[in-house]
């Protein structure tokens, strides 16, 4: 089963301190995807830079353990969709307005809409948004 997988989640791969509650969730989509793959929107890779960034500079990870996350996330199967900067003023900007989401947070509930696949989050503004859309949810 593939699924949509929001940052939230796999930075607790690199950060498990950040948000222990979400440890469990954050456990089981890595194990789901050891055989499955995900889907990301392209702004996913941008949103791991950064947290990888600031997370360096604030020094809460060493760059060896930056290496190591990034030879992780190389070794899974996550897809980029390219079709999220198409959909970002149309789409989007309507999930965003509707559901009150940041246009990123949205972008993750569109592709999941519009591949009819669960989504793996850990926000609780996303969490509501899709739950009100019918999106399935990773719990």
């Amino acid at each position: 089963m593939s699924l949509v997988l929001d940052n939230s989640v796999a930075m607790l791969w690199l950060l498990p301190q950040s948000n222990p509650a979400g440890l469990a969730l954050a456990q089981k989509v890595l194990d789901l995807l050891q055989d499955n793959g995900a889907q990301v929107p392209s702004l996913w890779h941008l949103e791991v830079a950064n947290v990888m960034a600031k997370s360096l500079r604030l020094n809460k990870i060493t760059q060896a353990q930056a290496s190591t996350f990034v030879a992780l996330l190389e070794a899974l199967d996550i897809a980029t969709d390219a079709e999220t900067s198409l959909r970002a003023l149309h789409d989007t900007l309507d999930l965003a307005r509707r559901y009150h989401l940041s246009a990123y947070d949205a972008a993750y509930l569109e592709l999941a809409l519009r591949k009819g696949l669960p989504l793996a989050t850990l926000d609780t503004q996303l969490l509501a948004a899709a739950e009100q859309a019918g999106v399935p949810v990773l719990i």
